[in-house]
């Protein structure tokens, strides 16, 4: 089992950098897209992601 993972191991180890930032995101964008099941376009969806992705206040 480690031996089909020990590319990716080394790698961390060589350059101490993880792809958790992109899951994170990807889990929030999941989270967003199951929650907006009544958007009525894409465009609600993407702008939901941008809002909650970048921290941003509905009321500034």
């Amino acid at each position: 089992m480690i031996k089909i993972y020990i590319g990716n191991i080394l790698n961390y180890f060589t350059h101490y950098k993880t792809n958790a930032r992109a899951e994170r995101v990807n889990s929030k964008i999941t989270l967003i897209d199951n929650m907006a099941f009544w958007y009525r376009n894409r465009e609600h969806l993407k702008t939901a992601i941008y809002f909650r992705c970048g921290n941003l206040s509905l009321y500034p």
